[in-house]
């Protein structure tokens, strides 16, 4: 049995500049933990494959397509594939999430 301890994994700086852990990859999911501090952002970005998102700690912004809305701990929002996304740590505390990714982006 694997189990994986997320705050043993080494953190990166992503290359949209955010603190990020990679927690599992695999061809058919890919799981990344974002941890954005006040003030951070993730730009407008689409990717090619469906996306689910599961708020950790915090509460920050998400918007997906034309709708946006304040998310925090325990939500968890799905965004369709090729549909443009962003996140805003604008709530004053940090904002850490999973970032879940099917299939996997190569």
């Amino acid at each position: 049995m694997e189990v994986i301890k997320m705050q043993q994994l080494p953190t990166m700086t992503n290359k949209r500049g955010i603190t990020a852990r990679e927690v599992l990859k695999r061809d058919k999911v890919q799981i990344n933990q974002l941890m954005l501090n006040p003030g951070d952002e993730i730009p407008p970005h689409a990717v090619p494959v469906h996306v689910f998102f599961y708020v950790l700690k915090g509460s920050g912004t998400l918007k997906i397509g034309d709708d946006e809305a304040v998310v925090c701990e325990n939500d968890i929002i799905p965004c369709p594939e090729e549909t443009e996304m962003s996140l805003k740590a604008d709530q004053g505390e940090e904002f850490v999430v999973l970032n879940v990714k099917t299939p996997a982006l190569n």
